[in-house]
């Protein structure tokens, strides 16, 4: 193969980077023929030596820092996550004009801005396929094949675990535990599960998809976050009856205000949506985006959304865009955030509510319950209550309004004297009322 070889230096050698390893390794010569020249790992740095004796020892090192500064290096591919010292490293193959592919989520979500700057001054790539739902081709048609539209809205399931478990919780009845419990024997779950089940996971794939769809640069701080423990077998229940079933959903909106000024809304939230809505098939560890655009209308982006293999896919994809842009001379998209909208806090976001209550069963209640709502300016879209001798269940489904209002309605209701308790409150998503 004619031109000189593209060098690559890889960071980490865990269940992603193995199978890169493997990848560039098996499929050289098909490497080779898409880029122009032949596609060559000269280094790999990891924690422990010895443990990747599947490596050629030539290849491995334990300096980070030494591999990426090395001048027989172009392109860094980082597969180790984190924010530090995962930062410092990208920032010196950046500012040193090498191009870096990245599958690491929480570093982007944090510090885009950061690494978007450096690539600029150099002149190099940054791309980041993998970094939100695996092999699942998304951030390239928001970056790329969308970038003539105007998005207005990205809704998905972004995380695998979640969603497996909350496809459990329906498929089997089982609790939130039981369930949790079976994807760590899967394997689906980690042994500390909380970046996924708290929500951080999916909230900095939030922060990547607006900062891409809304030109906007978004970090985790802006969204809104929640995670699925406190989903009950009774909330799954109550959906179901509702012909509706329970996501964990990032969703990422373009909002304009009546004085006609745009914001930016991330959230992340289990919600309820109607089975009719195309993530509501959504199954097991499986991974869905639906885009929303101006002129292209509904987009659906459906796949294995982690993984070694499939993350790997995603990582060699972004691989070949450098390295073709190294032989050719080009260069690939640069941060567009030109938009510089505000992010709109999860109190202005309008939203609907599935609130549950259990109550005194006598008259009066629900004209007393209908009257809070009326206070707070939230409108009744449904209500369904059902006896039980001396005490009823109130289940009450909301229009969109402010999440400031429905949560300060809900609070007032929660303090009236013939409420017992406030069994559940769901967000409803995928409707428009």
């Amino acid at each position: 193969m004619a031109g000189t070889p593209v060098r690559v230096a890889l960071l980490g050698c865990g269940t992603v980077g193995t199978e890169v390893v493997r990848l560039l390794t098996g499929q050289a010569a098909d490497l080779a023929a898409r880029v122009g020249a032949p596609v060559e790992l000269v280094g790999v740095a990891v924690r422990r030596a010895d443990r990747h004796r599947d490596v050629p020892a030539g290849l491995l090192t334990t300096d980070a820092l030494g591999l990426v500064s090395r001048d027989d290096v172009d392109v860094v591919v980082e597969v180790v996550g984190g924010i530090e010292p995962t930062r410092q490293w990208l920032l010196a193959a950046l500012r040193a004009g090498k191009s870096v592919v990245t599958a690491n989520k929480a570093l982007l979500a944090e510090a885009q801005g950061e690494l978007f700057a450096a690539a600029d001054a150099s002149g190099a790539d940054l791309y980041f396929e993998a970094a939100v739902a695996g092999a699942i081709p998304l951030l390239r048609p928001l970056r790329e094949s969308l970038a003539g539209d105007r998005i207005t809205r990205v809704m998905g399931i972004v995380n695998g675990t979640t969603n497996f478990i909350l496809s459990a919780m329906e498929e089997t009845g089982a609790g939130y535990q039981e369930a949790l419990s079976e994807a760590a024997r899967l394997g689906y779950a980690e042994a500390d599960p909380t970046a996924d089940v708290d929500g951080y996971d999916a909230a900095a794939k939030a922060a990547i998809l607006a900062s891409l769809a809304f030109h906007t640069r978004v970090t985790m701080g802006d969204v809104h976050r929640e995670g699925i423990s406190a989903v009950t077998p009774a909330d799954v229940l109550a959906a179901r009856a509702l012909d509706r079933t329970i996501k964990l959903l990032a969703i990422c909106e373009r909002v304009v205000g009546e004085d006609g000024t745009e914001s930016v809304s991330a959230r992340v939230h289990p919600a309820m949506i109607p089975r009719s809505h195309p993530l509501a098939g959504v199954g097991g560890a499986f991974n869905a985006v639906f885009v929303e655009a101006e002129a292209a209308g509904q987009l659906m982006f459906y796949g294995q959304g982690a993984g070694g293999a499939p993350t790997a896919s995603a990582v060699l994809g972004d691989l070949v865009a450098v390295a073709r842009n190294r032989v050719a001379g080009g260069r690939g998209p640069r941060e567009s955030a030109y938009a510089d909208l505000a992010a709109r806090p999860i109190a202005q976001a309008s939203t609907r509510y599935h609130i549950s209550l259990d109550v005194a069963d006598r008259a009066g209640v629900l004209a007393a319950v209908a009257a809070v709502f009326a206070q707070h300016d939230v409108s009744i879209a449904a209500v369904r209550q059902e006896g039980r001798t001396q005490d009823a269940s109130l289940v009450v489904v909301t229009h969109r309004a402010p999440d400031a209002a429905l949560r300060s309605t809900v609070d007032k209701i929660a303090g009236l004297p013939f409420v017992n308790a406030v069994v559940s409150v769901m967000r409803v998503e995928g409707e428009d009322q």
